[in-house]
């Protein structure tokens, strides 16, 4: 039972029997592909210097595939992209510190006074922030003024549409196959607000991959079960999450095996980026759902862990307390049974099918486990043999003060 891993080692992989795959971390972020150029500066909704409006662009149109929130009141540049998102667009302009939603008719017209400024085709938008205040747009088109489009910055743009977030999540690859060879990079932003069902979350795919837009749809649904909709940081969900992702085809070479299979890569990574920087969190926890009678079964118990705040708060207090797992198990109403059940935290067995094994020396060898950064919790139901992998994070005092004073 390994640790959650973030790895982004080269490797060489089998996308199919008869094929293979080589992978190699590169820097650049979104500009890494060919063709794509980004930035970062600040426009005035954010005090101090940190930046608060950031570009990605396409010197060629691309095919765009989209994924929103599940929020029935979807903020204004999600109810704009709707009508849009089958256009090509050459890319997207994102703005922090204000979310432009449940400001009704106005914040649309608001997103179209910022697109109309906007010197590349068909643009696209996406803004996180403080919901319900009017979106500033004089500001921002004022801002869209002073950049320089063919900058290729990703660090500043990365840097400029995070909110509560400790760092910024970056991450490219080169991809060599049989067919060609393609680059694909991503950028995203979030700690708080994140739930299943695209857990508050932005993110900005790009690639030179010359992938069919029939597909690409389709490759970027397959890619969020374990993903994005994988993990939780406090149960709540935003109205603005928005993935956005950008083919351009410059490199001509498309496999779709590999290209899925990076992209999945791709998304994993920052999914837990994110959850590893839920707010105020120190510990990124997997917890692996087994043999469990479907695999419904299996997603919903591994949510219900992600978001419970009683095993949320004892991973902060570093409490092997596996009464609190077994109940929120129980409590998922999934085909269980507590003398099929087993819990393992880390490799150490706390609970062994109607047996707790909890003596002293068990407990001080599964405390030791909650002390590292990350670690794997595994729940083995006895009923079937589907599995599914949540991931989610501590709950400690420093979410509570962030949350409180947030507009502030």
């Amino acid at each position: 039972m390994s640790e959650p891993q973030n790895s982004t080692a080269s490797s060489t992989i089998n996308s199919t029997p008869n094929s293979t795959v080589q992978f190699f971390p590169i820097k650049g972020g979104v500009c890494a592909p060919s063709g794509f150029f980004a930035d970062g500066l600040n426009c005035g909704l954010r005090s101090g210097d940190q930046g608060d409006l950031a570009f990605v662009r396409s010197e060629k149109p691309c095919a765009v595939a989209a994924v929103f929130t599940s929020n029935r009141f979807a903020c204004a540049h999600i109810q704009h992209a709707r009508k849009h998102i089958d256009r090509p667009s050459c890319g997207v302009i994102i703005n922090a510190k204000n979310a432009n939603a449940l400001t009704g008719e106005a914040g649309v017209q608001a997103v179209e006074t910022v697109l109309r400024a906007v010197p590349f085709e068909n643009p696209l938008m996406a803004s996180t922030g403080v919901i319900g205040v009017p979106l500033p747009s004089e500001k921002i088109v004022a801002g869209l003024k002073q950049f320089d489009y063919n900058a290729r910055e990703s660090d500043r743009a990365a840097k400029a549409i995070l909110t509560t977030d400790r760092w910024d999540k970056q991450i490219a690859f080169e991809v060599k196959t049989e067919r060609g060879s393609f680059k694909i990079g991503a950028m995203a932003k979030g700690a708080g607000m994140i739930a299943p069902q695209l857990a508050t979350m932005l993110c900005f795919v790009t690639t030179d991959a010359a992938v069919p837009k029939t597909a690409l749809q389709a490759h970027l649904n397959a890619c969020l079960d374990e993903s994005f909709n994988a993990i939780s940081v406090d149960g709540d969900m935003s109205p603005n999450d928005t993935i956005y992702l950008f083919a351009n085809g410059e490199s001509g070479a498309y496999d779709p095996q590999a290209f899925e299979l990076m992209l999945g890569r791709v998304l994993h990574f920052l999914a837990l980026e994110i959850a590893r920087d839920g707010e105020g969190a120190k510990k990124l926890a997997a917890f692996e759902v087994k043999n469990a009678a479907t695999k419904a079964d299996a997603k919903k118990a591994g949510k219900m862990l992600a978001e419970s705040l009683l095993v949320k708060t004892a991973l902060f207090g570093e409490d092997p307390n596996w009464g609190r797992i077994a109940s929120t198990i129980g409590a998922a109403q999934i085909e269980c049974d507590p003398l099929a059940l087993t819990i393992a935290i880390g490799e150490v067995v706390v609970y062994d099918r109607g047996k707790n094994c909890m003596d002293s020396a068990i407990e001080a060898k599964a405390a030791a486990v909650l002390k590292n950064d990350s670690f794997r919790i595994v729940c083995d139901l006895g009923a079937g043999s589907e599995t599914f992998v949540s991931y989610g994070c501590d709950l400690g005092y420093e979410y509570v003060k962030i949350n409180a004073d947030y507009r502030t």
